[in-house]
């Protein structure tokens, strides 16, 4: 007689197999029923998977991908139901299969998210420094000689997209265009407004560069400010999160030990 564990290994085996001889494959599943599975898709997967791997990794493959793991899962969820000799209602164990589905689908799609917001964040916090070092660059040079200095020192985060704005530049388009492009690639808080200004001092008549310099400089040091709050912000939530923590830590700790007290008396 089978065990549970048994059937479940031969129907793991069995549904890989049939998937290598080709009796049954994933992909043409998943490539036959693509207008089922792409109303599944979020509106802004793209977006974050070509934020988190660049132009060079096809959105499409990536989704199939998570639609493939989503199906192996099922039917191992689905094999360990019926397996399964506990005494869950068969409906419970298959909304359980259908939760554990779900959540191997939406893997992906959080991970990107998250590392989107993340990378929002960082370039939150180190645009308005890298700011403050072109202004004074712009002191000495025109704007696209001082944005090429500036390489050497821009945080890394910036290297791929400042490289991409003095190419625009260099290739004789001396229109807004590639600023905004700089700002479309790093979409935070006032990006469009400094690209904005950075391309007028770049146009700007000498005589008015101080004017417009001066400008620039009050606009950086409003995003400085206004990141140094952010940064002392998410520290203090930090040591609170850190600190609820240990008073959780500590609650839980003197229950156990009153608990364990009790039961030592008890046993008295």
């Amino acid at each position: 007689m089978f065990t549970g564990f048994e059937i479940l290994v031969v129907g793991v085996i069995l549904v890989l197999l049939f998937n290598y001889i080709g009796a049954f494959s994933f992909t043409k599943f998943v490539e036959d029923n693509n207008v089922v599975f792409d109303k599944l898709k979020e509106d802004d997967y793209d977006f974050y998977v070509i934020s988190r791997y660049g132009d060079k990794v096809d959105p499409n493959d990536k989704y199939q991908k998570r639609v493939k793991t989503a199906i192996v899962t099922f039917i191992i969820g689905l094999v360990v139901a019926i397996t399964s000799l506990t005494s869950l209602n068969f409906a419970v164990k298959l909304v359980i299969v259908f939760g554990i589905t779900y959540l191997m689908f939406k893997d992906d799609y959080s991970k990107v998210k998250r590392y989107y917001k993340a990378h929002l964040h960082d370039i939150n916090l180190k645009l308005p420094y890298y700011l403050k070092s072109l202004e004074i660059l712009i002191q000495h040079y025109t704007v696209p000689v001082a944005i090429g200095k500036s390489m050497a020192d821009a945080p890394g985060i910036f290297k791929d997209g400042l490289q991409d704005l003095i190419n625009a530049i260099n290739s004789g388009d001396d229109t807004i265009k590639p600023y905004m492009e700089f700002a479309k690639l790093y979409p935070v808080r006032d990006s469009m407004r400094m690209m904005r200004l950075l391309y007028r001092l770049s146009i700007g008549r000498q005589d008015r560069k101080q004017e417009q310099l001066l400008a620039f400089s009050r606009t950086i040091s409003n995003l400085q400010q206004k990141a140094r709050e952010t940064k002392y912000k998410n520290r203090l939530e930090k040591m609170q999160g850190m600190t609820m923590k240990m008073l959780v830590s500590t609650g839980i700790g003197v229950m156990i030990l009153l608990i364990l007290a009790v039961l030592q008396m008890i046993d008295l």
